[in-house]
């Protein structure tokens, strides 16, 4: 004889079907046993498909805790206890999103790891297409110039720069960031050294790939210098030379203490001069030009500075160098108008993205 319900004592007060274990809800008990049995089992199938024990662990935590709040829903009492909430509905609700809010935080940081190891890979492919170059004799100067849709004045750029910096030969490097208008074609009817980007990483991201090959030739000054013909190839000795006579180790152009006819608008301007005094602030150092990124550095620094910054580089550079102890000197220049095209620079966010690159580096 098959036992009823109510047999069991499965039956409330007035009747209705009450389960033992679970919700008072029959179906909603099921529906969530259901369902932490699905996350379980496509757990164990990304892990039979890729290994992968992370996915596996996730969905084996998550079945888990979707079982408990549906099959022993008292559980969450004791949680109840400890934040002094009675209401069971409200455990597991608060339960719940804290564990979303660090599950979006780990997807968050994984999106993020996984962009970072592309980024690896494709300046990685990049740098191995200067492998051949076995570089110039003697003391060099390279110069890198990032390039980003810069077709226009990139040549001009590179046929301007001297043969020759205080005795170093200069060896141009250019760097296309997944330019898509003849950048790289131009650049390479002047360079010697040009490589391109599959994907655009940010100005960033292309001077790293600069400063490693740069590294790999044995460069012993490294120059950075815009590929928009803002930045002046006479003021290159000035630069440099702090650096060949064992002064200063990173040298940077200031158009504050030069001359600033960049066109830049008031807000900018004012911006510049803010974000400067912040970094002075934080770090003690003395310049007036905290986003000039015409600059020269000792090669065999380049080691000491940790970069991870994609698209606000000249502060994280100026913090690590001041963090490593290197020896930081200014030199006035003239920042001029752009020979062509419009300003990369974000016209959004660009005070959030400084703001935010300045905190990141002087805290890691």
């Amino acid at each position: 004889m098959i036992a009823s319900p109510a047999s069991l004592g499965w039956l409330g007060p007035v009747g209705a079907a009450v389960w033992p274990l679970g919700l008072d809800s029959a179906t909603l008990t099921a529906f969530l046993v259901a369902v932490a049995v699905a996350t379980f089992l496509w757990g164990f199938e990304r892990y039979r498909t890729s290994f992968s024990k992370r996915e596996f662990l996730v969905a084996s935590a998550l079945a888990a805790g979707i079982f408990v709040a549906g099959v022993f829903p008292d559980a969450f009492a004791a949680v109840g206890s400890v934040l002094n909430v009675t209401r069971r509905s409200l455990v597991v609700s608060l339960v719940a999103n804290t564990v979303l809010t660090f599950l979006v935080l780990y997807l968050l940081a994984q999106v993020r790891a996984n962009q970072l190891s592309i980024a690896d890979l494709a300046r990685s492919l990049t740098v191995d297409q200067a492998a051949a170059d076995a570089g110039t004799a003697g003391p060099t100067a390279a110069i890198v110039i990032p390039a980003y849709n810069e077709a226009e004045s990139i040549r001009g750029v590179v046929d301007s720069l001297p043969e020759t910096i205080r005795g170093h030969a200069v060896r141009p490097i250019v760097v296309s960031d997944g330019s898509t208008d003849g950048t790289v074609e131009r650049a390479a009817a002047a360079a010697p050294t040009v490589v391109e980007h599959p994907v655009n990483q940010g100005q960033g991201g292309a001077l790293k790939t600069g400063f490693e090959i740069a590294q790999r030739s044995g460069a012993d000054v490294v120059v950075t210098m815009d590929a928009d013909g803002q930045h002046l190839p006479e003021h290159l000795d000035a630069l440099v030379t702090p650096v060949v006579d064992d002064e200063a180790d990173y040298v940077v152009g200031s158009r504050y203490a030069g001359v600033d006819d960049s066109g830049n608008s008031p807000t900018r301007r004012v911006g510049i001069r803010a974000f400067t005094a912040l970094i002075n602030a934080m770090t003690k150092a003395n310049v007036t030009d905290c986003t000039n990124g015409f600059r020269a550095i000792r090669g065999s620094k380049l080691d000491e500075l940790t970069l991870t910054e994609e698209r606000f580089s000249a502060p994280e550079l100026l913090i690590e160098a001041r963090k490593n102890g290197l020896r930081i000197e200014e030199v006035p220049i003239t920042v001029a108008r752009r020979e062509a095209g419009e300003s990369k620079k974000p016209r959004l966010g660009y005070a959030v993205g400084l703001a935010r690159t300045i905190f990141t580096t002087w805290i890691r």
